[in-house]
């Protein structure tokens, strides 16, 4: 499949009905959710594949996914964002196995299989520091590559953080634009500079 038909696909899967500010329940942009799993198509880590979507949300990454033929198990731990995901893959023909639990729990390293490939938009930590931590390490344990969303200049934090665990192989930029979703926010669309980093498990 073309990256644009997949973008085109992408559209169509529905967002948050009642996003939260703290869980930073931002929507995927398709053309970012696009390029991101047609890339790591590109190098062989999705088609015929298992898969998993950590923090998952509506879906968008785990549907682009299966459509390139990846077996995909999401994780999700917001019960109403697990039914819109579900709703969007059954529309879109994708058969995706959901598990809904916080990544940071105790509970998640058992329940989570290990797989191939992760993807992955996590938070940025803008509401809660760090909050991105609890998805690199879940990520490192259950998968040999990664392929994560992050803020513009993170990577030499992340680097450190994964020093002797994983490293960074490849960085794409990237843009995030997020429409105005929360009362703080000033204008009708933002912005945000973000890369994605491929990650290998050492």
């Amino acid at each position: 499949m073309k990256l644009r038909q997949l973008e085109m696909l992408l559209e169509r899967v529905s967002g948050f009905d009642n996003p939260s500010a703290e869980r930073e329940q931002y929507q995927t942009p398709a053309p970012l959710a696009a390029r991101l799993v047609h890339m790591a198509m590109m190098a062989g880590d999705i088609t015929g594949r298992s898969v998993l979507d950590l923090g998952s949300g509506t879906g968008i990454l785990a549907i682009g996914a299966a459509l390139l033929g990846a077996r995909v198990t999401a994780v999700e731990d917001d019960v109403e964002a697990v039914c819109i995901a579900e709703a969007n893959a059954s529309s879109l023909g994708c058969d995706i196995h959901f598990i809904r639990t916080d990544v940071a729990s105790k509970e998640a390293m058992v329940l989570i299989p290990e797989c191939d490939t992760v993807i992955m938009n996590p938070p940025f930590g803008a509401q809660a520091e760090h909050a991105d931590r609890p998805f690199l390490d879940m990520a490192l344990n259950k998968a040999g590559t990664i392929y994560g969303i992050f803020n513009a200049g993170s990577r030499s934090f992340i680097a450190g953080y994964i020093r002797d665990r994983g490293e960074i192989v490849g960085v794409v930029q990237a843009g995030l634009t997020i429409p105005k979703t929360f009362w703080f926010h000033s204008r009708d669309r933002h912005e945000i500079p973000v890369e994605i980093y491929v990650i290998r498990r050492v």
